[in-house]
């Protein structure tokens, strides 16, 4: 079912329809004389939009329902997409466009084979053309075929140095061809990317709020500090050893014992009979 005519890599609009909507746009494609342009104008142009719909996506787990989305609405002979994500030695599958995916997922994991598991493992492009006749697989094959999956393209991805798999399924046999093969080579090394891109403006973020608590932190036990030296005439470092003591036997976060006395203004409990 592949084809050699040039087709876009990415049209938004084309993202969450279904089969039937893709094929009628693909024909006012053909009809509007899309299928004449430039193919390498086109491929620049449309790779330049897939990084930025992917790198647009914003969180890690938005990036990667990106990608399986767009894998389905811009791969011609994708019908359901998926990830395969190795964590602690554990191969998951967190991402997926159809529940058929989870279940041929869960085929390949019970016979502890397939292209998926094998993309993951070996670093490499696995493309079965016929499940039903695909002897590298023989477990899984005929179990895949008989829920309805003929064809499978598993590419392998790094997603911020862990390992894993975008995951192509079609319903007939034979569906991807050499373009539907490049376009998922491209995509997956853009999510790739994408991904790590996403990690690391999650830890910025993290690191950015750390550091707003550890300031926060600061300022309320400094507060409750000046509270004590006011009224107790005490030095610094003694209204902190009873902020400290206190949270020793309250057992209570130091900075939860500040703020209770900066709060309600009655003294925290030192567990220290008399002045302290």
């Amino acid at each position: 079912m592949g084809t050699t005519r040039a087709v876009p890599l990415i049209d938004e609009k084309r993202v969450d329809m279904s089969t039937e909507d893709r094929a009628a746009n693909k024909a006012r494609e053909i009809e509007g004389g899309v299928v004449d342009a430039d193919p390498t104008s086109e491929l620049a142009a449309n790779f330049a939009e897939t990084a930025r719909i992917l790198f647009a996506a914003g969180s890690v787990t938005d990036t990667l329902a990106q990608v399986v989305e767009l894998a389905v609405a811009t791969i011609e002979g994708c019908d359901f997409a998926g990830l395969f994500l190795l964590e602690n030695d554990v191969v998951t599958s967190p991402i997926h466009t159809d529940p058929i995916v989870n279940e041929i997922d869960a085929l390949q994991h019970e016979s502890g084979e397939g292209p998926c598991l094998d993309a993951v493992t070996q670093r490499q492009i696995f493309y079965a053309d016929d499940t039903a006749d695909d002897s590298r697989w023989s477990r899984f094959g005929p179990r895949a075929s008989a829920a309805g999956i003929r064809s499978v393209l598993a590419l392998p991805l790094t997603t911020n140095g862990n390992l894993g798999a975008l995951n192509l399924y079609a319903r007939y046999p034979a569906a991807f061809g050499v373009v539907d093969r490049a376009k998922g080579v491209i995509l997956a090394s853009l999510a790739g990317l994408a991904v790590a891109a996403a990690h690391s403006h999650e830890d910025e973020e993290l690191r950015a709020q750390n550091l707003n608590a550890a300031l926060a932190t600061r300022e309320v036990i400094g507060q409750a500090q000046g509270i004590l030296m006011e009224r107790e005439r005490i030095a610094p470092t003694q209204a902190f050893d009873v902020l400290r003591r206190a949270s020793q036997h309250l057992n209570r976060k130091l900075r939860d014992v500040a703020q209770d006395f900066v709060d309600t203004g009655q003294r925290p409990e030192t567990g220290v009979s008399g002045p302290s």
